[in-house]
């Protein structure tokens, strides 16, 4: 896992560094000389403007420009409180003008085409959001000292970064905030006994209604696909239908109060989705709140079970025995808490996290996942494909299946959000609908798997 510090996190560890400023801006300009070079394929000769600041992101840049001369590149520095509209002809532009700190506008001068290495952060965009003020140089590459910082993962600051690279400058960081990377779903993933056997990984999935079966058919298909040894599909007032994942068993539930329908029985079930499809009725959503109240297993809550839980999350989630796991995109979010979650994602996670006692999945182009103890997993992988019909639904079913074989419902959600994201990938045609992710799924699981099974 990557550590993601905020700008004002990163000003303690600063502070709190043995060593000088001075010390830190050497390393830091090395680092960034070192970058640069490798960008110019050499040093003799290339020309490099690099835009200083009056603060340490200046200072690191100066002591880059100092580097650099050294190995025969022909340096500019610029100003950048008087800098031109304009910047001179160069191989490569070194923005440090403004780092993680800086709030408000800039306008930053053009940079003639050359290619554009960032210190810390594009310079203009708000460490701790991602949000950009006036105009900003997008960057090639970004060379972030020490740790990566949210505004870095946040858009529009994410597509701003171009490649962002981690410097280590020798400070101790820690966070309760990661990056999740392949290799932590690796280890999260627990391996199969060889006495397992299909109900030890069993799946109840609650979801759907009449027009609405393909949400209860996709987030069952992807439960099965996680690695679910058993998945049951109920949906109220419908019979088990023909295009039901075939190796699905069905449960039949009447229209209104299934709530005592769906918990007999619930105890051979590991773990629970509910809300996919379900529909808004009245009797729909106390239905909804029943099971959850009564529920002894782990859940995950998506859709119109978001719906059912509304404002009342603290209250109905709070008191459950086992872990919840919530999946709300923005618009869900703001039925939860009242208002939409603002730029501070991170922030707006962990808050609804600590009020409703329950794991948040804030969904969104990056994917924010806090528990109520404030710990942080942040999933940059997948692509805009993913915001496509019934998606959503599959995360659902991958959540529950993880669940189900034993994670805790911060890695389950994390893993699931980050094998969601890795399936996307793989499925290369054109044309991407939800199904097709769990078409991929398995090669997904295949990427992290260092047994080739799991």
């Amino acid at each position: 896992m990557i550590a993601v510090l905020t700008p004002a996190e990163m000003a303690a560890v600063d502070a709190a560094a043995p060593e000088s400023v001075e010390v830190l801006i050497e390393r830091a300009g090395a680092a960034v000389a070192a970058t640069a070079l490798a960008m110019l394929g050499g040093g003799y000769g290339r020309r490099v403007v690099v835009l200083a600041g009056k603060g340490n992101n200046g200072a690191d840049g100066r002591s880059a420009a100092v580097r650099l001369r050294r190995r025969g590149v022909r340096v500019q520095v610029v100003d950048a409180a008087a800098a031109p509209e304009r910047l001179p002809p160069a191989d490569l532009v070194v923005d440090a003008a403004y780092g993680t700190g800086f709030r408000g506008s800039y306008e930053a001068p053009a940079s003639a085409g050359a290619p554009v290495l960032a210190v810390d952060i594009p310079s203009g965009v708000d460490g701790l959001t991602g949000r950009a003020g006036g105009r900003v140089l997008a960057a090639t590459r970004t060379l972030t000292l020490a740790a990566l910082k949210p505004g870095l993962l946040l858009p529009p600051g994410r597509a701003l970064a171009g490649e962002v690279v981690v410097a280590d400058i020798g400070l101790t960081t820690t966070s309760p905030t990661g990056v999740v990377e392949g290799s932590d779903v690796r280890d999260w993933l627990p391996r199969r006994a060889s006495e397992t056997h299909k109900w030890m990984a069993a799946v109840l999935v609650v979801a759907g209604s009449p027009g609405m079966g393909g949400a209860a058919h996709l987030a069952a298909a992807a439960a099965q696909r996680a690695g679910a040894g058993m998945v049951r599909v109920a949906s109220p007032g419908g019979a088990h239908e023909a295009a039901a994942p075939v190796e699905a068993v069905g449960l039949v539930l009447p229209a209104e109060d299934w709530a005592a329908g769906v918990l007999d029985g619930l105890e051979r079930c590991h773990a629970l989705v509910i809300g996919p499809g379900l529909g808004t009725a009245v009797a729909t959503q106390e239905a909804i709140s029943a099971v959850l109240a009564a529920a002894t297993v782990p859940v995950v809550v998506d859709g119109d079970g978001l719906r059912a839980v509304g404002r009342a999350a603290g209250g109905i989630v709070r008191t459950r025995t086992a872990g919840t796991v919530l999946t709300p995109h923005d618009g869900e979010y703001e039925r939860l808490t009242g208002e939409r979650p603002g730029a501070d994602r991170v922030a707006a996670a962990r808050s609804l996290a600590a009020a409703a006692g329950a794991v948040v999945l804030l969904k969104g182009s990056t994917t924010v996942v806090a528990d109520p103890g404030g710990l942080v997993r942040i999933i940059t992988n997948g692509d805009a494909r993913l915001a496509t019909a019934g998606t959503g639904d599959v995360l659902s079913g991958i959540i529950g299946a993880l669940l189900a074989r034993g994670l805790a419902p911060l890695e389950a959600a994390a893993a699931g959000a980050w094998l969601h994201g890795c399936a996307a990938t793989l499925a290369t045609a054109p044309g991407f609908v939800a199904r097709d992710l769990i078409a991929t799924l398995p090669g997904a699981l295949g990427l992290v798997s260092t047994a080739g099974e799991v």
